[in-house]
């Protein structure tokens, strides 16, 4: 991998607005975001091309946003990293304490969850990685650096 120049001055961004995801049941989705991570439907909007419609759900408290996309002509699979495009999500947690309240919660609800991983470089941080319906890995990560 060669380095790179310095990137050119860019206008500034204020963060992040919202995630979209396609999945294959937003029913499904919308449940299990609601029941596992604590997202409520904030609205239901059209997509503005081609057919189908986004199920835009908030963080109560947050400026997360996640829309849950349904396109009526997505192919219908499974999630898979390898594939260019979205390998995972990344939620940050204040504090490592704030990791382990996530894995008391998600091991009373029962969702399958890789082992905690924790390591020092380039900074202490801590991470878990749970899955959604459709197999995205969703990261809650806490980071020291």
């Amino acid at each position: 991998m060669t380095a790179l120049s310095a990137p050119p001055q860019a206008p500034a961004f204020a963060g992040y607005h919202h995630l979209g995801i396609t999945v294959r049941d937003v029913e499904v989705s919308e449940a299990w975001y609601s029941r596992v991570l604590g997202f409520a439907r904030a609205f239901v909007e059209p997509h503005r091309e081609g057919a189908g419609y986004a199920v835009v759900m908030t963080k109560p408290g947050t400026a997360l946003f996640l829309g849950l996309d349904h396109h009526t002509d997505a192919d219908g699979e499974l999630f898979a990293a390898n594939r260019t495009g979205l390998d995972h999500i990344a939620f940050g947690l204040a504090t490592r304490e704030d990791l382990d309240a996530w894995v008391a919660h998600l091991d009373a609800l029962g969702v399958d969850r890789d082992p905690v991983f924790e390591g020092d470089d380039p900074a202490p941080m801590a991470l878990v990685v749970i899955r959604d319906p459709d197999g995205i890995p969703l990261e809650l990560i806490w980071f020291a650096g």
